[in-house]
């Protein structure tokens, strides 16, 4: 019998990263991760991605990565894009955490360069192929190395050429227009890039090729008024909805582990999460810092509401 051909995977919008839900005691609460995958199929989002940093991937085990992958193909039911996170700093154990994705229905393998210490780009290439070998399903790769020098528009050529299943990158970085602008003078259309860092810098980055973002998944929805509004020559409603999202974005990503303590509370406001535990080693907001935090998750859910989302998610 012929081998059925996948539908080619766009991604074009929004791609929340789904956080993984605790109990008290920190095991797993599988039912408030299938509800945020509900919710974020629901919402006809561009696709959706586990485990990764906003999932606290580096606090689970090898079991627990695979169960919340699992979870959350099952729960998405084909409707929109899955990509799973296969990160591991060991090139061998990536790809056979990929390989065993792809199997269970992925439709995009993602991974993160291992940044722990300093490699050279041929380095970084060699693992890379390594994992992009692994598979035959569509790979993202993403980059986040602050202060440090990250993938450019020659190194995603390079790869592209060796590897056809290359097919997105995800970069987290300030002062991003002449990268993207490169990157597409040299690779064109066959490399999507996302960009990460909660879509901060979307506004300037949309305009200059990218095809979507990847932030967290709290209000996502008001993130794809701004996305779609901008890349369809809405400018000035593109900016006054960003100009209400970027109190949230500014404090939340002072701290990366505040960023997770911000999105879980908003989460449970929203009916999705039970809880807003996360998995020790964390930072524990001060009383006065959790007094902003839910000034901005109030405020932020307010002017959804006036703008058609409604805060209660179920």
């Amino acid at each position: 019998m012929a081998k059925r051909s996948r539908k080619p995977v766009t991604l074009d919008g929004v791609v929340p990263v789904v956080p993984v839900p605790f109990k008290a005691n920190e095991a797993i609460d599988f039912p408030s991760l299938r509800r945020a995958v509900e919710f974020i199929a629901s919402r006809n989002m561009a696709g959706m991605c586990i485990p990764a940093y906003g999932s606290e991937f580096y606090k689970l085990s090898d079991d627990e990565r695979i169960q919340c992958v699992e979870a959350t193909i099952e729960t998405n039911n084909k409707r929109i894009p899955v990509l799973a996170q296969a990160n591991h700093p060991n090139a061998l154990h990536a790809a056979k955490l990929a390989k065993r994705y792809q199997r269970m229905g992925a439709d995009v393998i993602s991974f993160a360069i291992p940044r722990q210490f300093v490699t050279s780009p041929a380095d970084v290439l060699d693992y890379s192929s390594r994992v992009c070998d692994a598979v035959s399903i569509p790979v993202l790769i993403q980059d986040f190395n602050p202060g440090g020098a990250t993938i450019d528009a020659d190194w995603i050529a390079k790869l592209h050429r060796k590897h056809r299943n290359f097919k997105f990158a995800k970069l987290e970085e300030p002062m991003i227009i002449d990268k993207l602008v490169a990157i597409r003078n040299i690779v064109g259309d066959k490399v999507g890039i996302l960009e990460g860092w909660g879509g901060y810098y979307m506004l300037e980055a949309i305009p200059a090729g990218i095809c979507g973002i990847m932030p967290g998944t709290p209000y996502c929805e008001m993130l794809d008024l701004i996305f779609t509004a901008r890349k369809n020559g809405q400018d000035a409603r593109a900016h006054d909805l960003f100009g209400a999202v970027a109190p949230m974005m500014n404090f939340t990503l002072q701290n990366f582990e505040l960023f997770l303590q911000v999105e879980k509370r908003m989460l449970v406001k929203r009916g999705i999460f039970k809880t807003h535990h996360l998995r020790s080693l964390t930072l524990n907001p001060s009383r006065e810092t959790l007094k902003h935090a839910n000034f901005l998750i109030n405020n932020l859910l307010r002017i959804m509401k006036q703008n058609g989302i409604e805060p209660k998610a179920f």
